[in-house]
């Protein structure tokens, strides 16, 4: 654990001199917090239409039904609450690009940089190199996740109907959040991790680690569509398809992580 603790504070300070490798996630999340409030709060108030008006009144009344936490709102209130709800899968976007970014930063930086061929001569172990490099990106996805809910909840306060930020500290929003979130990030920085070991630029690398994104988005899309609900067996199953996911793209981490490879390949 030492010499993963000390590749990973040296990755990070790496990632620290480099913050443009993060502008991707910050542009994600702009984008993700955006749109909800668009949809919620700015359309209405241009159409000067409220919510409830345009014929959604069943969304209330999911919201009355299956949220304890909204049977205080209003109908606007409800409705907005079911439409911050649905975009929080946006926001699981935003710690998906900067596991990405990073993750290929990592360990493709290190290679143009010409300082990945003596770390592989050391004797730190592959998973240990691997654990590391997963680690670099995970925690500022990490970070960068809880600062976007924070965003968003504080946006939500402020601007949205009294109440509806409470409707998302409940257990199936948090779950999205706390669980799903790291989750999905992890997966995505390890296809990351595993394109970087034979790719040559970070971009390529990138393209893989974006296919986690393709379910997220179609996720988002069914339940504004109102064919999909995450109920709580629903998040439980993803949570474990998830990280069997995860454990699966550990294994082929180490094993494409072949140091003699590397190190003849990336000459």
């Amino acid at each position: 654990m030492s010499r993963v603790r000390a590749l990973l504070a040296k990755d990070l300070a790496d990632l620290r001199q480099n913050p443009g490798v993060f502008v991707p996630a910050v542009l994600t999340s702009c984008i993700a917090l955006a749109l909800p409030f668009i949809v919620a709060i700015v359309v209405p108030a241009v159409f000067g239409e409220g919510l409830a008006d345009s014929g959604d009144l069943d969304l209330a009344r999911e919201m009355y039904r299956t949220r304890p936490a909204a049977r205080a709102l209003d109908a606007d209130g409800a409705i907005q609450a079911w439409v911050f709800e649905r975009f929080l899968v946006l926001l699981a976007l935003s710690p998906v690009a900067a596991s990405m970014s990073v993750a290929a930063y990592s360990v493709i930086g290190e290679k143009q940089a010409r300082t990945l061929e003596p770390l592989l001569a050391t004797p730190i172990t592959t998973v240990e190199l691997v654990a590391a490099k997963v680690l670099a990106s995970f925690v500022p996805a990490l970070t960068l996740a809880a600062a976007v809910f924070g965003c968003y909840l504080a946006g939500i306060q402020v601007f949205a109907r009294p109440g509806v930020a409470r409707t998302l500290l409940a257990p199936q929003p948090l779950a999205v959040m706390l669980l799903l979130t790291p989750l999905a990030s992890l997966a995505s920085l390890q296809l990351a991790v595993c394109a970087s070991a034979r790719a040559n630029d970070a971009r390529s690398a990138q393209q893989i680690g974006s296919l986690i994104v393709l379910p997220l988005g179609g996720l988002l899309v069914l339940q504004l569509m109102g064919a999909f609900e995450l109920t709580a067996m629903t998040l439980m199953a993803m949570a474990i398809g998830l990280a069997a996911l995860n454990a699966a793209l550990m294994w082929i981490s180490v094993v494409v992580f072949d140091r003699e490879s590397i190190l003849t390949r990336w000459k």
